[in-house]
């Protein structure tokens, strides 16, 4: 009974973080940590991020990734299979029903504002989950990592490099750094 009644919540909060969160994947981390971690408990927030990090580093949206994942951490493959589904629902309605009166709503001046102003709410929860994300990093004590966080930040952003690349190389880097200490280690 109980893993039914975790299916059902699964299902219910993952529509609703789909159909209520806008902006793109990074946003729905804040939303899975107020439900999931703090609500619930079903994990903490070191393992939440590093949910975010396979999602963000695996094929697909990053929304769809965090809500399976986080589903199968709660109830397995049943969690995965129904909060994907339905972390799908809600966009599949919207752009279905976008598409059907899209020439209607183009030029709405209306509907153009409430988009601007979704804007600004995304950019706020994005730099939120950025500043988290950072204090968490901070608080392994390891220079690092902490180091090499603004240091991949000014790479891309003043040298414009190209954020796949980036990714690799970090890994690369960290799978080094791990290499040498376990080197170090068996001496």
């Amino acid at each position: 009974m109980n893993k039914m009644k975790d299916l059902v919540w699964l299902f219910g909060i993952n529509m609703f973080i789909s159909a209520f969160t806008f902006g793109g994947g990074y946003v729905v981390i804040p939303m899975i940590k107020k439900y999931y971690v703090e609500k619930k408990g079903y994990f903490d927030e070191d393992e939440l991020m590093k949910i975010a990090a396979i999602s963000q580093s695996s094929p697909g949206a990053i929304a769809i990734n965090m809500s399976a994942l986080s589903g199968y951490r709660v109830a397995g493959v049943k969690g995965l299979l129904v909060s994907c589904i339905a972390a799908i629902l809600p966009p599949l309605f919207i752009l279905a029903i976008v598409s059907a009166i899209y020439s209607l709503i183009r030029d709405n001046v209306i509907v153009n504002a409430v988009l601007k102003g979704m804007e600004a709410g995304v950019a706020a929860l994005i730099v939120d989950l950025i500043v988290d994300m950072y204090a968490m990093i901070i608080k392994e004590k390891q220079w690092f990592f902490t180091l090499m966080t603004p240091a991949v930040f000014l790479l891309n952003y003043i040298f414009n490099i190209n954020v796949a690349i980036l990714i690799i190389l970090c890994a690369l880097i960290c799978v080094g750094k791990v290499l040498i200490e376990r080197r170090r280690i068996s001496l």
